[in-house]
């Protein structure tokens, strides 16, 4: 009998000794054939017999890799002939030198590799390259929706992220995804002509659009540029298309919901003049319009950004102000649907994140009965002083949560990081962030390279894959994410790990067949 009983604890003696008699040998197995016998044999007999040893032996032999490799095999993988054994070894170095010419380690990888080629691992790598959006599962919110439009600025639902708060928040994502592709769909905007009616393609069939929004520079261009490059003349045009507003009209929607909600949807950065706004770094008083609400002394003078201010109170030749026509629709829904629980969601990316925020803050001070605003913020900069966060943070009718990527440097300005939070009066870029945040990471994708570039960074679609993937703080991006990964490779092919692109490769997947025409975005402009 093997001696067994000096390797454990006296306390545990007892049980394995009474256990071991139980014991008896099941059908033996292809590779050992050995009876409960030879098992449990004395120390004075052989371990095992001679027959059973070459039978083991011959058995493992079979399994052992055959040589006939070729020749680039042959020399990456370390696997040679079995060492000689000389007839008087014993049994155990004959079994260790026959395991070892079996290449074990080839035969059995290490886990984390295993798991990656595993065919498990595999069929849903080919479910998230494949056409089919999968989505987390929209559960009934009923009484808790007010919850998830932040009344307790969604304490409790960010670490852990809430199941229900991520779809809701990648369902917002993809109304601004729809902004972008409606835009570049149709950029120009007549300067002789009330624009014509924009077509949206919604991703969500229960909302439906009633209202465009335009936006207008306060700068322009000289004439020489449109006259040098016609084609580009949307690039250099004042006023443009910036996004819309929507209203849940779909019935069980709206009971899963426990509201009918109206959404209002910005895009990002398009046209040269936005970026020139952009870049009117300097902080301006902030006019409160909608209301005489003064501003209390311990939050101090409210002030903004100039360029975003800019587009979103300037009039165009045919077009309102997008503050103008944002109040003027809302206002006609409030009052249309007046009676039943309404909510107001704003979320944009980008600048449109910095208008959603404008937008959510002169929206709660418009009328009493307005009801709860909330503010989905994706990739957004700075907008303002430390007045006018006080402003909104001390606001109960609108709340903001700010979605940032930790590797996106457009969350970081306007401004200087030294100085968020100091009076402006010391420094004139003294911005300071609003709300809540939200962040996540680019380099805990287990897709995205750790050296993702700026633009993959900003990108809508890799900030809506990192919150569907994202779990907590402690485990950043979970196994079972849902997103389709089409439009990620599509978009950020060469910001993708090279080990899923020729994977994907290997699916024998049209990943070129997949791209803008069935997307429902085009790439966002970072």
């Amino acid at each position: 009998m093997l001696q067994i009983s000096s390797a454990l604890p006296a306390q545990n003696l007892n049980l394995f000794q009474a256990g071991r008699h139980s014991f008896k040998c099941k059908q033996s197995s292809p590779l050992i054939r050995c009876s409960s016998s030879s098992l449990l044999t004395s120390q004075s007999e052989k371990p095992v017999s001679y027959e059973l040893n070459k039978q083991h032996l011959a058995n493992l032999e079979k399994l052992r890799p055959k040589q006939s490799l070729e020749p680039n095999q042959a020399d990456s993988l370390p696997v040679g002939p079995v060492p000689k054994v000389s007839g008087n070894g014993s049994w155990v170095n004959r079994g260790r030198a026959l395991l070892e010419g079996l290449n074990v380690p080839r035969v059995w990888p290490e886990r984390k590799a295993a798991e990656e080629m595993s065919p498990r691992h595999m069929n849903r790598l080919q479910r998230l390259l494949s056409k089919t959006p999968e989505y987390s599962p929209r559960n009934n919110l009923g009484s808790r929706w007010r919850e998830y439009q932040g009344c307790n600025d969604w304490l409790g639902l960010l670490d852990p992220l809430d199941e229900n708060l991520r779809r809701e928040l990648v369902r917002y994502g993809e109304f601004v995804q729809a902004a972008y592709h409606s835009f570049h769909s149709n950029t120009a905007l007549s300067a002789e002509e009330p624009p014509l009616p924009h077509i949206v393609a919604l991703p969500d069939r229960s909302y439906k659009v009633t209202k465009s929004l335009y936006a207008t520079s306060s700068v322009g261009l000289p004439k020489w540029v449109d006259d040098f490059a016609p084609d580009l003349s949307w690039m250099t045009q004042r006023s443009s298309w910036m996004g819309y507003v929507a209203v849940c009209d779909d019935r069980r929607e709206i009971q899963r919901m426990g509201r009918r909600d109206i959404v209002i949807a910005l895009r990002g950065t398009s046209t040269c003049l936005e970026w020139a706004e952009n870049m009117r770094a300097q902080l301006v008083e902030y006019p409160q319009d909608c209301c005489d609400k003064e501003t209390e002394p311990d939050q101090g003078q409210s002030k903004v950004e100039c360029g975003f201010l800019s587009l979103y109170k300037t009039r165009g030749a045919h077009v309102p102000s997008l503050a103008e026509s944002v109040e003027e629709e809302v206002k006609r829904l409030v009052e249309l649907y007046k009676g039943e629980p309404l909510s107001i969601t704003v979320t944009g990316h980008s600048l449109g994140a910095a208008l959603a925020i404008l937008v959510g803050d002169e929206l709660s001070t418009c009328s009493p009965s307005m009801p709860p605003i909330a503010v989905f913020s994706f990739g957004g900069p700075r907008v303002g002083n430390s007045g006018f966060a006080n402003q909104i943070n001390h606001n109960n009718n609108v709340k903001v949560l700010r979605i940032v990527n930790n590797q996106d440097v457009i969350t970081r300005v306007p401004g200087l990081p030294m100085v968020e939070g100091f009076d402006d009066n010391i420094t004139p870029l003294a911005y300071t962030h609003v709300g809540t945040e939200l962040r996540v990471d680019s380099k805990m994708s287990p897709y995205l390279k750790p050296n993702a570039d700026v633009a993959c960074c900003h990108d809508l679609e890799a900030y809506l894959h990192l919150v569907d993937g994202y779990l907590a703080s402690n485990c950043p991006f979970r196994a079972n994410a849902k997103r389709s990964l089409v439009k990620l490779v599509n978009e950020q092919r060469s910001n993708v790990k090279q080990l899923y692109t020729n994977k994907a490769k290997a699916l024998s997947l049209n990943l070129e067949g997949q791209g803008l025409a069935n997307s429902c975005c085009l790439p966002s402009p970072s």
